[in-house]
């Protein structure tokens, strides 16, 4: 038996987790925040890199890491670490929800040739979360700090350095990289002809290593492993593969599906990612999920179990009430600028337990749809994980395997970037012991979770009831929107 550790460092917090390579048993856990950044920063997010180390010493005290023999690091995706030739940041970190990019974002996309261009470059459309946005944003806004970038990193890539003595030569993996906008899933290789065009001028970037391929050891000797991007080793950690997708229910929605390859989408609602497995990431975001309940809840004086309660006092269809769930525009179906829309009032659908259900249908639905633009790519989903506090209230737990048309599994909390990265950690020390490197990360314990009942034939006519339902109020509202 082994003893491995997974890290993750979001925009807030590091995460520890200390498992047995072997079965993924969590041993130790470990937790620290980050630094409060200042209230009126309106859209500028940006910190110090010094302070994730500092956060993971805090995290790794009382002893979390003792007798850990390797270790993988999770990391919020598409920042950026600017470095000089002497490997010293130029600037602060600037995170993934940093929004100054957004008018760099769109000049580089009119460069190169407006969004088709990029799709088939990168497999991804620049937007102000892309480090390729940040890139072209320094060189506008800061041109004395862009040309003193010799080297640029993403975090976990500046985390790896670090864990290794600042030493070793810099390294990333394929899935974090793919969120950069200058490397291509489709091809593996790096567009540095994209860089030039950011920033102004070439930098050194990282090796992109194999999903089992270590990083190096540290001066204690301890396996340090590719690591990857959060969402990348999110996925992991749930253990999910081909024919799963990923539903997270926030305030807005990312969903993903694990393919066998790049997807190469010219409208951008599909990014193409690759994961840390080997495989792709197909991901399709929505701007409405949990917000269109909060929303309905506080419009009925309830919370959100009053909603759930509400919803299953109705009948599916709620009366012919829909409730199409694009509050704050909407991203999949591309309609930025619309407003939701509530159709089929009459007098016997005008009960507080039709609007919940229509609310959760209608945000469900909506969800649907982002996934069959994967489903339409050819890609697989035969069970979707449903993420999320939202996830699981009864009614939504209830309805989404309708709405879905397939088998809904919804896990336990847990910290499962940090457990995807551990179990890559996992990986990597297995196959330094093999002959060969093991083609498949270690099969670890199911994660702990309540599936939905299996789907019957009425079942399966009543989710393609409401969602006909839904189709048709949408499509007379936004003709064409999906095309």
């Amino acid at each position: 038996m082994g003893i491995v550790a997974g890290i993750e460092c979001s925009s807030q917090f590091t995460k520890i987790v200390v498992c047995d390579s072997d079965t993924g048993s969590v041993l130790r856990q470990g937790h620290a925040a980050h630094p409060e950044l200042p209230p009126n920063r309106q859209e500028k997010t940006e910190i110090d890199p010094q302070a994730w180390l500092i956060s993971l010493g805090e995290a790794a005290g009382g002893g979390v890491l003792e007798g850990v023999q390797a270790i993988g690091i999770a990391g919020q995706q598409h920042g950026m670490i600017a470095l000089d030739v002497g490997g010293v940041a130029v600037r602060p970190a600037l995170l993934w929800n940093d929004k100054r990019a957004t008018g760099a974002a769109a000049d580089l996309v009119e460069a190169l040739g407006g969004p088709e261009a990029w799709a088939q470059a990168v497999g991804s459309i620049p937007r102000a979360s892309h480090t390729v946005a940040k890139l072209r944003w320094l060189a506008q806004a800061e041109p004395q700090n862009a040309r003193r970038t010799a080297e640029v990193l993403l975090p976990h890539d500046w985390l790896t350095w670090q864990l290794l003595g600042g030493q070793a030569p810099r390294s990333t993996d394929r899935g974090d990289v793919s969120g950069t906008g200058y490397w291509s899933a489709a091809t593996g290789e790096y567009r540095p002809d994209l860089v030039e065009l950011a920033l102004g001028h070439q930098v050194a970037l990282p090796r992109v290593l194999g999903p089992a391929e270590p990083a190096g050891h540290t001066p204690e000797g301890l396996l340090i492993s590719a690591g990857t991007g959060d969402n990348m080793a999110a996925a992991l950690g749930l253990g999910v593969g081909p024919g799963d997708a990923v539903v997270s229910l926030g305030a807005s929605s990312t969903i993903f599906a694990i393919h066998h390859e790049a997807l190469h989408d010219p409208t951008g609602t599909i990014t193409s990612f690759a994961d840390a497995t080997g495989n792709h990431m197909p991901v399709v975001h929505t701007l409405n999920a949990s917000r269109v309940l909060r929303g309905a809840a506080e419009l009925l004086g309830t919370e959100l179990d009053g909603l759930s309660e509400l919803a299953l006092r109705s009948t599916p269809g709620a009366y012919g009430l829909v409730l199409l769930p694009y509050l704050e525009g909407e991203r999949t179906p591309s309609l930025p600028h619309t407003a939701g829309t509530l159709s089929g009032l009459r007098r016997e659908s005008m009960k507080p337990e039709h609007l919940a259900r229509a609310a959760v249908e209608g945000m469900l639905c909506g969800l649907a749809d982002a996934l069959d633009v994967l489903r339409r790519r050819g890609v697989q989903v035969r069970r979707v994980f449903l993420l999320g506090a939202a996830a699981n209230l009864p009614a939504v737990r209830t309805v989404a395997p309708l709405i879905f048309g397939t088998n809904v599994v919804v896990p336990q909390p847990a910290e499962y970037a940090a457990l995807g990265a551990a179990r890559q950690a996992a990986w990597a020390m297995h196959g330094q012991h093999a002959s060969r490197p093991l083609p498949e990360p270690p099969r670890w314990r199911a994660v702990a979770a309540e599936p939905s009942a299996e789907l019957t034939e009425e079942d399966i006519a009543i989710g393609q009831a409401v969602r006909q339902q839904f189709t048709a109020v949408r499509e007379q509202t936004h003709p064409g929107a999906f095309g």
